[in-house]
């Protein structure tokens, strides 16, 4: 069996962290230069569900 590769897990994780980081700090000189970015869904919608993967309730 294979042993697991540490090393490229954490380095997938570090580029996972610095491309979020990047992406805040794009997103706050847009909110500080004005421009403000359109949101993926407004916040006063009511969250989406899906109601055919809800199993029915049975009592």
């Amino acid at each position: 069996m294979a042993k697991p590769n540490y090393s490229f897990e954490k380095r997938q994780r570090e580029l996972a962290k610095k491309k979020k980081k990047e992406e805040k700090l794009k997103e706050k000189a847009e909110r500080k230069s004005g421009a403000e970015p359109a949101p993926a869904e407004p916040d006063d919608a009511p969250p989406a569900q899906d109601v055919a993967a809800a199993p029915p309730s049975q009592g």
